[in-house]
């Protein structure tokens, strides 16, 4: 925006009123004009604020005080939330975060996708705590000692924790565990800076019907040093621990994980059940984070996708299979496509695991695997994706247009990149039948979406 004189600047107090929400939350006002975003505001709510920071487009601010309060503010009920960059929503009631998350998903679909919807169920999860199956904690120096939490809002610095409300206890029990191996054998936490030290991060997860844990030790270096101290402080720490991995990331960036796993002790999967069928996880596999959410949205995502035993599916971005081997026992053939290998591998053994015999998996990126369904001429009467948080590539939207299918099963974790890939998909000819929402996230921004589209020249129906 052009600077005037009516442009505030940085420490100015402002009186302002909360109209709306930012994708990540935040609260939206104006000042003569001029956008303010405030985090942890309210809509409906009158505040003073001062201004923090002025960018080109829209000023940031800091709630000083709240002078008309909305009924759906509450305390904070946990002593990081003002630190920690985990959680969003805990000064609001879930009934105004729900809203919020059904609005976001509204103004996605209107604004970038050009599409505004009739209606838009949004299906609320009935825990808000500990609903969380994966949990990865970032490590870092401080000090003589290291600490281990989550990342502050914007920025890499670590907010050390004791407990968190969204993880399960044994994440809590496990991080100290770690930490307290660190310490007594001398293991450095890593310094991103300047690319020394060991451990990256410490990364677990939880088969929610079965109870077990795996834990996965994230390590800047090429083997583990004292790994049978580490598997012994894991194990008494938490007994429900099934198996201790190594994942040796030795790149500098942001990712997680690194190429090459180790088993140090136990299994290097974790079984679970979901949807009534048995999967063995990898830690690189990628399994919805939130159990019972994730079997609501699957069997929305199947009634959509409607297959019979007379039908093809293709499922992209299939990860373990979860989705793949759901569909398996509607329709008549099957494939899923995913680009990592130890995901593909569990997807074998769990299509074996369950007596599949419909369902075969390819190792391949999905646009690439695309192309080729498509060069290969397959006949396929829905296309279920399940993308990252980045959506599809061209080349996947090109070749979804190339392949035909009746039906395309939208499962999305961002409402943004949904929308821009379905005003993609409109000018290929398909349309919009029906959307819906499910909060896998309870006081988190994120938010699920599934999405039907259909050719505009069927006449499939919802």
């Amino acid at each position: 925006m052009n600077v005037s004189r009516e442009t505030r600047k940085t420490g100015d107090v402002v009186t302002l009123t909360i109209t709306g929400y930012t994708a990540e939350g935040a609260g939206v006002g104006r000042v003569n004009g001029q956008v303010v975003f405030v985090p942890r505001a309210i809509a409906g709510e009158t505040l003073r604020v001062r201004i923090v920071n002025v960018g080109r487009t829209a000023a940031h601010g800091e709630i000083l005080d709240v002078l008309e309060k909305s009924p759906h503010r509450i305390a904070p009920n946990c002593p990081y939330f003002d630190r920690c960059g985990g959680c969003d929503f805990r000064h609001m009631d879930y009934d105004e975060e729900l809203r919020l998350k059904k609005q976001r998903v509204l103004d996605a679909f209107s604004r970038l996708g050009g599409v505004e919807l009739a209606e838009l169920p949004i299906t609320g999860a009935r825990e808000l705590d500990g609903y969380r199956n994966k949990v990865q904690y970032p490590v870092q120096p401080r000090g003589k000692s290291a600490v281990a939490g989550f990342f502050r809002p914007r920025t890499h610095e670590v907010t050390p924790i004791d407990t968190c409300r969204i993880q399960p206890p044994c994440a809590d029990d496990l991080r100290r565990a770690v930490l307290r191996w660190m310490a007594d054998c001398k293991v450095p936490a890593y310094d991103e800076k300047r690319h020394t030290g060991a451990v990256r991060h410490i990364y677990l997860r939880r088969g929610w019907m079965r109870g077990a844990v795996l834990l996965c030790v994230v390590l800047n270096a090429e083997k583990t040093p004292h790994a049978d101290k580490l598997v012994a402080a894991a194990r008494a720490a938490c007994p429900e621990v099934t198996g201790v991995v190594a994942s040796y990331n030795t790149r500098r960036g942001n990712a997680v994980l690194g190429d090459r796993f180790e088993t140090l002790w136990g299994s290097g999967a974790l079984r679970d059940t979901l949807c009534g069928l048995e999967f063995s996880l990898s830690p690189a596999a990628f399994y919805q984070v939130n159990h019972d959410q994730a079997e609501q949205l699957y069997e929305k995502a199947l009634a959509l996708a409607a297959v019979d035993e007379t039908q093809t599916a293709l499922d992209l971005y299939c990860g373990a299979g979860t989705i793949t081997l759901c569909l398996a026992r509607r329709a008549g053939k099957v494939y899923g496509v995913e680009i990592v290998p130890e995901a593909v591998g569990n997807a074998r053994e769990n299509a074996a695991r369950n007596g599949v015999t419909n369902a075969e998996f390819f190792c391949a990126d999905a646009g690439a695997a695309a192309l080729e369904f498509a060069k290969r001429g397959e006949t396929l009467d829905v296309i279920v994706v399940d993308p990252p948080r980045k959506g599809l590539s061209t080349d996947v939207v090109q070749a979804l247009a190339q392949m035909s299918p009746k039906r395309i099963v939208y499962v999305s974790c961002d409402p943004a990149t949904l929308a821009r890939d379905v005003r993609e998909l409109r000018t290929h000819g398909y349309k919009v039948q029906t959307a819906e929402a499910v909060d896998l996230f309870p006081r988190c921004a994120h938010i699920e979406t599934v999405c039907l589209l259909t050719r505009a020249d069927s006449d499939e129906k919802e």
